[in-house]
């Protein structure tokens, strides 16, 4: 976890201002009516929803289950920001609140009382003073952890005895609260206390789920549901065996659309192949040089193919090397799919070999920050080669079109793969970190599977509508 910039002592005051007084012992819960956020403004679909609950609760009344199902399916919504949010509903009783869901970090948390602060949260769409937050006070089950809650140290690790000086964080009679924890994204950041609270699913709730209430944030206008492979992530303490998504083809809007993300609890079950996926295994990276680097899912890239081209990418790309940078991993929460410098020029330069009988776009290039553009406007067939990456174990990830190559003007498709131009992985111009990020805009209309239970991932290509 990165350490804090000096710009973060004001927001740390802020947080012990605003939490001594957070949980009083008496605590009262006025009533009035929901005024929770639905998909959808049009009244009928409302009355619909509302329906349709009002029937499954009387069914749940008149022959309660007591059976809870091992699969739970949550709705994924697009949003014109480029990440997929979800809802999950937190405390007694439930507050329901968005989430962006992202396989890239660890840590489940929520904008956080009256107080929340957003800054550069200026998106399209996005009124800031109707950001749904979590209201711990309206909360019976809302409780601050403890430095001495072995969960502080899922976020501290080794440095909880140094950030708890107060008492011994070991010792069961320490009553000091774990610290303020500040987590750094690509462009944001987001800072607040850690809680446990209840997650509440239909016919089951989970007790004492570890999760952030944030403060303060920057470029991050909703929480973050992490599925990281770290202990705090949700897949985790839920104890999934698996999850999978099929993420909806997108125009960067907030779509009233949905696919579902699906969340497996149940028992084991053996090596057995969900039908259609081609499965590859999850890598590790060993490295302890960055803690995120344990809980990304990395996966074994042998080779990317452009039309009839074998691109010849450099093995210290493709495998983490001992100081744990280069490799490949999946990413819900980047919308663009990254590589280093040197991987995207030899992809780029395929691209632009095979594509020369178009000129190239450099004024549309200048402006988007994305390369390479072809000027395809004479009217003519365009002829676009294949994009497929082979994957360990055979996997081979065949792209449409439309997920590498997008109009961005009239007349004009670009390549939607991105890089910041860095050297080697580790090399003085950076590289630091995995070389390549297989982002949310490469998987639309795959079904992904991350199969916990035998640390592999699985995908088939298909309609997520």
């Amino acid at each position: 976890m990165a350490s804090a910039p000096a710009s973060w002592l004001f927001p740390l005051l802020f947080l012990c201002s605003v939490f001594p007084f957070a949980f009083p012992a008496t605590i009262t819960i006025p009533l009035s009516p929901s005024t929770q956020h639905f998909p959808s403004s049009d009244p009928w679909i409302i009355l619909n929803h509302l329906a349709s609950l009002s029937l499954s609760r009387a069914h749940h009344i008149k022959s309660p289950n007591t059976n809870f199902s091992s699969i739970i399916k949550t709705p994924l919504f697009s949003r014109s920001y480029g990440g997929y949010s979800m809802s999950l509903s937190f405390g007694t009783p439930p507050q329901t609140i968005q989430f962006i869901m992202d396989t890239g970090s660890s840590l489940v948390w929520f904008p956080c009382t009256s107080r929340y602060l957003c800054a550069g949260c200026n998106f399209p769409n996005t009124d800031l003073t109707k950001i749904p937050k979590f209201m711990p006070k309206l909360s019976s089950s809302s409780k601050l952890v403890g430095c001495s809650n072995p969960k502080c140290a899922w976020i501290f690790g080794s440095n909880v005895h140094s950030k708890c000086q107060s008492c011994d964080p070991s010792n069961k009679n320490c009553t000091e609260s774990c610290p303020p924890y500040i987590i750094q994204y690509g462009l944001g950041s987001t800072a607040g206390r850690l809680l446990l609270e209840s997650l509440d699913f239909p016919n089951k709730t989970i007790a004492d789920f570890l999760v952030g209430c944030s403060i303060i944030s920057t470029r991050q206008p909703e929480g973050i549901a992490g599925f990281g492979r770290s202990s705090e992530s949700l897949p985790l303490q839920l104890g999934l065996k698996k999850f999978s998504y099929c993420l909806l083809s997108r125009r960067f809007d907030d779509t009233q659309v949905s696919s579902n993300l699906i969340l497996d609890m149940g028992p084991d079950t053996g090596e057995a192949n969900t039908p259609g996926l081609s499965y590859t295994p999850f890598a590790k990276n060993t490295a302890r040089s960055n803690a995120a680097f344990q809980e990304y899912y990395y996966v074994t890239l042998r080779k990317i193919i452009v039309g009839d081209h074998h691109v010849k990418i450099p093995y210290n790309f493709l495998v983490p090397q001992s100081d744990g940078n280069g490799g490949t991993i999946v990413d819900s929460g980047s919308t663009f799919t990254f590589m280093e410098g040197p991987v995207f020029e030899l992809v780029a330069k395929a691209f632009e070999k095979q594509m020369a009988n178009y000129t190239i776009a450099s004024g549309v290039q200048n402006q988007t920050g994305l390369r390479p553009c072809f000027d395809i406007s004479d009217g003519k067939s365009v002829i676009v080669p294949e994009l497929i990456f082979k994957f360990k174990g055979g996997a081979k990830m065949k792209l449409p079109l439309a997920n590498y190559f997008a109009f961005v003007d009239m007349g004009v498709i670009c390549l939607t793969i991105v890089s910041d131009n860095a050297g080697a992985p580790g090399g003085p111009n950076g590289g630091e970190g995995p070389a390549i990020i297989l982002g949310n805009f490469q998987q639309q209309n795959f079904y992904m599977e991350y199969d916990l239970e035998n640390e592999r991932f699985g995908f088939k290509q298909q309609s997520c509508a």
